[in-house]
């Protein structure tokens, strides 16, 4: 089997500069270039990117999505509106998303105009006029024409969900 020099004389042409340099101190790059160790650049991290894992596709703990439960909204100053001799009062609520038959009862209202009953505990049966507007038929009969309800007056479900939270110091 032949055998190759020891090259301890030899020379090597440099595939980069094409300067002669003595063999022993040349190397090969990761491109297959036979450069000088002076002129010896690694392969660029990006050009040998890490493998990557697959993106995970579920939580380990996780739990189905809840429905909120139904919150009272405080409305607008005097955003109910009745008219005189009559029971039924029309009540602004700024995009209610409620249905005709939802039962509405009302907290903090101050009544006027003869109507005494607006904060009944078991509520109030609603039709549905506009995105905007409802109307709901009272026991009372208004006195007078005019818009009554007061300034922290809320629409809200008859029960509301009591929410407790707990702070451990």
């Amino acid at each position: 089997m032949p055998s190759f020099a020891r090259g301890k004389y030899s020379q090597a042409i440099s595939d980069r500069s094409g300067q002669a340099f003595p063999y022993k101190e040349m190397v090969k790059e990761w491109n297959g270039s036979f450069v000088h160790i002076s002129e010896y650049e690694a392969k660029h991290p990006q050009l040998d990117p890490k493998p990557t894992g697959a993106d995970p596709q579920g939580l380990q703990n996780a739990r189905p999505s809840r429905t909120e439960p139904a919150v009272a909204r405080v409305l607008t100053l005097n955003p109910l509106t009745t008219t005189s001799s009559s029971t039924t009062i029309s009540v602004f609520e700024e995009a209610h998303g409620r249905t005709t038959g939802d039962t509405v009862r009302f907290r903090n209202a101050e009544g006027g105009f003869g109507v005494t009953d607006l904060n009944s505990a078991s509520g109030f049966v609603i039709t549905v006029t506009d995105v905007d507007n409802y109307t709901f038929t009272s026991t009372d009969t208004s006195n007078q024409s005019g818009k009554i309800g007061g300034g922290e007056i809320s629409a809200g479900p008859v029960t509301l969900s009591a929410w407790v939270i707990h702070i451990q110091i």
